[in-house]
């Protein structure tokens, strides 16, 4: 019989894992779910500090127990915020547990409080400001439940029914702030315990896209390719217990017995998907490199009009090679240098969600640059953006200066997604779509896309037929995120002819 602990995430309790629950112990297991202190029950004390600790000593609580009772090996699940009493308590009780469920929950390091992964950029940085005052206000002091509309601040609904998200309010109870402020103390022993992610796909990315950024080389992710570690995907929002709780039951029956899918890394006999050959056949070009531009030049002197391909992410700072000569960009750039347009790629410093702001600057210095050079038409560009680099589409659709004949995207995240937590930022492409007049958009879409950033290209779509914007969508049905790289299919190749001659014909007409 598998013994699972769960433990829920910030502002709920036991009561949310009550049809997972029922479902695991019609399965034969064994089920227990942690009530922490302050939110699934009262302190022993009215004037008792509730911080991190006191959250771990709950969860240490009933692995004791359990462990005392019938020696087996534990299961210990922690959704959200859960997963930092889950990690605290299991580096103190490694020997006891057989395996850690993040379930759509971080990777929290020894010293950094769960405050870190607030997923509402403002409201980290004004819990931050309260953890630099008062430390009796810290230790005493509570952060109010969501209203019924502001669940989203905290991950996505998807999912969820109307009277589930209804009854997720009522039994909402205030997060203890010292539990979101206090740093977690780990002395190291967890990482012996083998791990499994459920990926919730409608509020984060999916296991494709995490073996991405672990083939980029963030360090950050290594611990990921570890062979103990295992991930499934559950196609829904951030609460999965109370959205598909029979198929969260099933995952976590799978994982309990090791099962799920498996991250690789330093695989010499695999190429990493983002380093896969072009899907065209395009010859070289002479090539061009200054500072973090690079221009692939078209024959004869010119003027000729220019395509600035400006790449996803965030991609880490130490990434080799550099976006600027990884294959997708280099073909396109390329292949259009053979079709008569300058082809230009480009080094920007999207390194984390928090540097959007810096890329955009980095984005606009080189278009200048681009510009000035003689060999380029500066009264005639195209701006091609792909996946995370959707959002500094904002920007030039905000306010279209008269050299932009064209901005084209392929597989791109166009409104900020629900685990960013950038709901206020001005890289919001959909809000500023209605400011972009006739400038012409270039929109290749991927059948195959992940539903969390489908979700951003359909609003993208919906706001362009209310306001009447100049979009043309390319379809690629059988396409996934990348397809340039991971799909070398005819159906790919047509839609990248398609796409490269649409946005030509703009910069030409």
């Amino acid at each position: 019989m598998t013994v699972f602990v769960l433990v829920a995430g910030a502002f709920t309790g036991p009561h949310v894992w009550r049809d997972t629950a029922a479902r695991l112990t019609a399965e034969g297991a064994e089920v227990h779910t942690v009530a922490l202190t302050g939110l699934g029950r009262p302190p022993g004390d009215p004037a008792e500090a509730v911080d991190l600790e006191t959250h771990v000593a709950d969860v240490l609580a009933v692995i004791d127990s359990v462990t005392a009772e019938s020696g087996r090996e534990i299961v210990l699940v922690g959704h959200d915020y859960g997963i930092h009493p889950v990690l605290g308590a299991a580096d103190r009780r490694a020997g006891s547990i057989g395996r850690i469920v993040h379930l759509d929950a971080g990777m929290p390091r020894d010293g950094v409080p769960a405050v870190a992964a607030v997923p509402d950029q403002r409201l980290r940085e004004e819990l931050s400001e309260r953890a630099a005052g008062s430390a009796e206000r810290v230790a005493t002091g509570e952060l109010p439940p969501p209203a019924r509309d502001e669940w989203s601040r905290w991950g996505s609904t998807a999912g969820l029914s109307e009277a589930a998200l209804d009854e997720l309010t009522a039994l909402a109870v205030p997060q203890p702030l010292g539990t979101l402020l206090q740093p977690l103390r780990l002395t190291g022993a967890v990482a012996s315990v083998p791990a499994t992610g459920v990926l919730c796909t409608g509020n984060g990315p999916g296991v494709e896209t995490l073996q991405i950024m672990v083939d980029m080389g963030d360090p950050a992710l290594r611990a990921l390719a570890d062979a103990r570690v295992t991930f499934f995907e559950l196609p829904t929002g951030h609460w999965p217990m109370r959205s598909c709780p029979a198929a969260l039951a099933d995952v976590l029956i799978e994982a309990a017995s090791g099962g799920g899918r498996r991250l690789t890394a330093g695989d010499t006999a695999r190429t990493p998907a983002h380093l896969r050959p072009f899907l065209l056949d395009v010859p070289e070009r002479p090539r061009e490199r200054t500072g973090n531009t690079d221009l692939y030049l078209p024959d004869g002197p010119g003027p000729h009009p220019a395509v600035v391909f400006v790449h996803g992410g965030p991609v880490p700072a130490g990434a080799r090679p550099t976006p600027r000569d990884w294959p997708t960009l280099t073909g396109y750039a390329r292949h259009v240098a053979g079709l008569g347009a300058v082809g230009v790629t480009l080094d920007h410093r999207l390194h984390a969600l928090t540097d959007y702001g810096t890329a955009a600057a980095d984005l606009a210095d080189a278009v200048e640059r681009v510009r000035a050079d003689p060999r380029v038409d500066a009264g005639r560009v195209a701006l091609w953006f792909f996946s995370g680099g959707g959002p500094l589409t904002a920007d030039w659709l905000a306010a279209p200066p008269p050299w932009l004949r064209c901005v084209a995207a392929n597989y791109p995240i166009l409104s900020p997604l629900p685990s960013w937590g950038m709901s206020d930022t001005r890289f919001h492409p959909v809000r500023e779509l209605a400011h972009a007049g006739g400038l012409p958009v270039v929109l290749v879409r991927a059948g195959r896309e992940s539903a969390e950033i489908a979700a951003t290209v359909e609003e993208f779509l919906a706001e362009a037929g209310r306001c009447g914007a100049n979009v043309e969508v390319i379809d690629v049905p059988d396409g996934r995120h990348g397809f340039e790289t991971l799909d070398p299919t005819d159906e790919a190749r047509a839609a990248v002819h398609r796409a490269v001659g649409s946005v030509l014909a703009r910069l030409t007409a």
